[in-house]
């Protein structure tokens, strides 16, 4: 919601606990629910805006007012959502395919067809060999100093220089082969060159059915 002209495809795991004829209800029930949420989204906002531009001290607010409407005017579009079984791998290639048909959507993605100059290419396969190096931890994770220095030290990336790391850091973590969490402040220095570590990580602190797994230890 907060991602200017976000596209969000809505995935709904489990299939396989469910009745087959329960599976088209509830991907129905969801898609209802996430409607009268962004309803409800747009009537806060309206709100809000309203609270604070009939305040008698309205001029104390302007940034939290350009916020709020800046919010408002971001389009966000929620496609139908993909009942899967996970332990399907025909459902995981009928996701894969649904993926890619809504990614080469240019109506969707209209940079979709953009060129990226040679460096982004450049930049891009020199990270992957630093990940695939043997020096290279597990975690993956990388001063963006470091990363700077390493790379630049490659022949063709002399002329490298961080603004212009940061712009293909950007990139690379919008196509996932990346994570650099930038707006956060003591993330802001770090790359993680292994996504999936991450990945890991969070499967260990976000599970289904994790308060059933821990009140079954004695």
């Amino acid at each position: 919601m907060r991602v200017p002209n976000s596209v969000v495809l809505p995935v709904g795991t489990h299939t396989d606990c469910c009745q087959e004829a329960d599976v088209e209800e509830k991907r129905c029930d969801i898609m209802s629910k996430i409607a009268a949420m962004l309803e409800e989204r747009k009537s806060n906002l309206s709100h809000f805006i309203d609270n604070l531009e009939g305040s008698e001290e309205s001029e104390f607010y302007v940034d939290q007012w350009e916020r709020l409407k800046e919010m408002e005017n971001r389009t966000l579009t929620i496609l139908n959502l993909v009942p899967v079984n996970c332990t399907d791998c025909r459902d995981i290639k009928k996701l894969e395919a649904v993926i890619l048909e809504h990614a080469r959507n240019e109506e969707l993605f209209p940079e979709v067809v953009r060129v990226l100059p040679p460096v982004y290419r450049q930049v891009e396969a020199a990270i992957v060999d630093v990940a695939q190096s043997e020096e290279m931890a597990d975690h993956g994770m990388m001063d963006l100093q470091y990363l700077l220095s390493k790379l630049s030290h490659r022949e063709h990336l002399t002329n490298l220089g961080r603004e212009l790391l940061q712009d293909i850091l950007r990139y690379l973590h919008r196509i996932g082969l990346v994570i650099w969490y930038e707006e956060i402040k003591h993330l802001e220095n770090t790359v993680f060159l292994q996504p999936t570590f991450l990945i890991t990580m969070f499967k260990l602190l976000v599970r289904y059915r994790l308060v059933q797994q821990l009140e079954s230890i004695s």
